[in-house]
């Protein structure tokens, strides 16, 4: 009994409509019982910070530290991968990997060279 239908809601859009659509009907079900302070409507605009009023303010963090140490991670997996994934078969991709790993290399040398001209 081959149903012609059934590989259609495996399909990733089917299903995530399909999700959605049952927490659009969850939501507007739960907004009917859900609590609604009478006493301060606009609260719901404001930030969540314990009932304080809170100023505002800018930060602006420092990512300048962090980016050497993000960009060293994201390319050692990067080249973990493209080694782990080259076919043993094809001496190409041996050549091609290598020219990666030095290529990582060189890079990873850039990032932590000992001057920096911040």
């Amino acid at each position: 009994m081959n149903c012609p239908y059934a590989l259609i809601i495996i399909l990733p859009p089917v299903v995530f409509l399909l999700i959605f659509v049952f927490f659009l009907i969850l939501s507007f079900f739960t907004e009917k019982i859900s609590y609604k302070n009478p006493d301060n409507p606009e609260g719901k605009t404001k930030a969540y910070a314990c009932g304080e009023d809170v100023k505002e303010h800018r930060i602006r963090p420092n990512y300048s530290e962090f980016f050497p140490f993000a960009f060293f991670f994201t390319i050692m997996h990067v080249i973990v991968l493209v080694i782990a994934t080259s076919p043993e078969e094809i001496t190409d991709s041996l050549s091609t990997a290598l020219l990666f790993v030095v290529a990582a290399c060189l890079s990873i040398l850039i990032i932590f060279r000992s001057e920096r001209n911040d």
